[in-house]
């Protein structure tokens, strides 16, 4: 492969879920940007097909598809629309993720705990895995799965998301393990803090963002572009000898 060739995605067909906004939006228009024929999907179709429209009329290729991966039913209706309309998959980024309880762990209640588990982990376990059976019919592909650095670092009054997320970066070394003579990458990405609707609970506290700018040696917060351009590296060419790693993407956070 030629050195400016390394992002080129022409006729990749990319599946990127939670894509409606934020860090999803972002990936979603940067892989359609290099080539790729993007699936945008998150809960909402509104939103999805608010996305896949503007990269369209950027003269991208892209369309929508609604899929909550906390349900099961919807995850297998969103991979045989995969397969009977495009038959392969080479990208699937696995973004989309719940969140619903700020406060002590002790006090998870178990909705909150199911919600965010059926999303997590059990979302991203099966969305993994009929990724991979696809990809295996034509050769491999690359999987990126969105964790957190807060799944190495718990963050305070995030226990059971960050316990999900534990389990996304283990997650994502089993199935690099188990996959690798199978050409199908699986690596995650650990964003830090990001300027996104999913972590404004904290980007909106003055307080909160304080404590963690004592953290931060960059000193800010991430825009979502500046995870797009990590999950670009992970899932072309340029990455081609990378599997089972974890790139953070935290302004130096877990430096500190």
């Amino acid at each position: 492969m030629s050195r400016t060739d390394f992002f080129d995605l022409t006729g990749q067909v990319a599946l990127v879920t939670g894509a409606s906004r934020g860090i999803g939006e972002s990936v979603a228009r940067t892989l359609a940007a290099y080539g790729a024929h993007v699936i945008v999907s998150s809960r909402k179709i509104d939103g999805c097909e608010a996305v896949a429209s503007s990269i369209r009329e950027d003269g991208g290729s892209a369309e929508a598809v609604a899929c909550h991966i906390g349900d099961m039913e919807q995850i297998e209706s969103l991979w045989d629309h995969i397969q009977k309309t495009h038959g392969k998959l080479g990208i699937l980024v696995n973004n989309a993720a719940a969140n619903p309880y700020f406060g002590p762990v002790e006090d998870t209640d178990l909705s909150a705990f199911q919600k965010t588990v059926d999303v997590n982990i059990r979302g991203y376990f099966f969305m993994c895995a009929r990724g991979a059976q696809l990809m295996k019919q034509h050769g491999g592909g690359s999987i990126v799965n969105v964790a957190s650095v807060n799944g190495v670092n718990p963050g305070h009054f995030q226990g059971i998301y960050s316990i999900t997320k534990s389990a996304v970066i283990g997650m994502t070394k089993s199935f690099a393990m188990e996959l690798g003579q199978q050409n199908i990458r699986v690596n995650a990405l650990l964003p830090g803090l990001t300027d996104t609707k999913f972590a404004s609970a904290l980007t909106t506290n003055e307080s909160i963002k304080k404590q963690a700018m004592a953290h931060i040696p960059m000193k800010r917060v991430a825009e979502p572009d500046e995870m797009a351009g990590a999950v670009l590296y992970l899932v072309s060419g340029a990455s081609s000898y990378t599997t089972g790693a974890c790139l953070n993407a935290d302004g130096g956070y877990l430096t500190v």
